[in-house]
C-alpha cells in the first residue's frame, strides 16, 4: 500500500498536522483553492500557492501545477501544493489517505469512498459515516481526542482564551471591498489602535499586543470575515511558529492515521 496522504486545506491547523506526518515519513500533498484567506500566513502552508514557496520551521513547501512536478517536489523532499478545490488529484493518485483540514465547520465533499483512511478536522464530520475519524479542535480537556464514532463539539463561534481576552482578539472586516492593511503580523499594537481598513471603514484593535494573524493585504473580504487576530502575549516567535492547538490537533490526526493503517495492515494479513 502507498504511503500517500492528501490533504484538504492548507491552513495554519492543518500545517501543524502536515509537518507531524511528513516528520515521520509519509509522502503529503496539499490541495487549496486559488485564492486561500489565511489569517496565521507565515505558519500556513497555503501561502505557497501565492508565493510559489514557502518554509515554515523544517517544513518545505512548493506550489506545483501538474504530476511532474508534484512529483519533483516529493523526491526532494518537499510538500507539494496544486490548486485543486474538487479533489482531482484524489481520484489520479488514489493516495492511502484523505485528511479534510479545511476547517469550514462543514464537510465540503470529503466521503469514506475517496481513500483507504479518511479523517477530519473539527465540527462537520461524524466518524464512522462521512469519515473513519475525527479530531477534536475545541480547545480544552478533549483536544486533539481521536474519535471513531460520532461527532466533536459542535463550533461555539467563541474564540479561544488567552489571558483571559476571547472574542476581543479577533479582528473582523466591518465592510465589503479591498482591504488595506496597515499593521500587518508581528507589529506591537495599542489597543484601540487602527490596524487595516477596508473602503472607508476602520479595524481597530481590541486590546494592547502582538498582531499574531493577518490576511494578506489587498484580499477581497466581506463584512464580518475574520481577518486577523491580536495575541496579549507579545512574543515575535508566536507569529512564525505553529500554535500549541495546531501541534496537538497534529499529534491526534498522526494518531488516528497510524491506528487506521495498523487496522488496514491487520486486514490485510488475516486476508492472506
Amino acid at each position: 500500500m502507498n504511503n500517500l496522504v492528501i490533504f484538504r486545506g492548507g491552513g495554519d491547523v492543518a500545517t501543524g498536522s502536515i509537518q507531524k506526518i511528513h516528520r515521520v515519513g509519509f509522502k503529503v500533498l496539499i490541495l487549496e483553492k486559488a485564492k486561500p484567506l489565511c489569517i496565521r500566513r507565515y505558519v500556513s502552508a497555503a501561502r505557497a500557492i501565492s508565493e510559489g514557496y514557502a518554509e515554515i520551521e523544517d517544513l518545505r513547501i512548493r506550489r506545483a501545477e501538474n504530476m511532474e512536478e508534484i512529483e519533483e517536489a516529493l523526491q526532494a523532499g518537499e510538500v507539494p501544493i496544486v490548486v485543486d478545490e474538487e479533489g482531482a488529484y484524489i481520484k489520479k493518485l488514489k493516495p492511502l489517505a484523505v485528511i479534510d483540514g479545511i476547517l469550514a465547520k462543514k464537510n465540503l465533499g470529503t466521503s469514506r469512498s475517496m481513500a483507504p483512511i479518511t479523517i477530519g478536522l473539527g465540527p462537520g464530520f461524524e466518524a464512522g459515516n462521512d469519515v473513519d475519524a475525527v479530531i477534536e479542535t475545541n480547545r480544552g480537556h478533549d483536544l486533539a481526542r481521536v474519535i471513531f464514532d460520532g461527532r466533536p463539539s459542535e463550533n461555539t463561534g467563541i474564540p479561544g482564551n488567552i489571558q483571559g481576552y476571547t472574542s476581543q482578539r479577533i479582528l473582523r472586516a466591518p465592510a465589503s471591498g479591498q482591504i488595506h492593511i496597515l499593521k500587518d503580523i508581528g507589529s506591537r499594537v495599542e489597543e484601540g489602535e487602527v490596524l487595516a481598513i477596508v473602503g472607508d471603514s476602520e479595524v481597530k484593535s481590541g486590546l494592547t499586543g502582538m498582531v499574531r494573524g493577518m490576511i494578506a493585504d489587498g484580499s477581497e473580504v466581506f463584512e464580518g470575515l475574520k481577518i486577523g487576530d491580536v495575541d496579549p502575549r507579545v512574543i515575535k516567535t508566536n507569529a512564525i511558529t505553529i500554535s500549541d492547538k495546531a501541534r496537538a490537533i497534529g499529534g491526534g490526526c498522526l494518531e488516528a492515521l497510524l491506528i487506521l493503517k495498523r487496522r488496514l495492515d491487520n486486514a490485510d494479513r488475516n486476508l492472506n
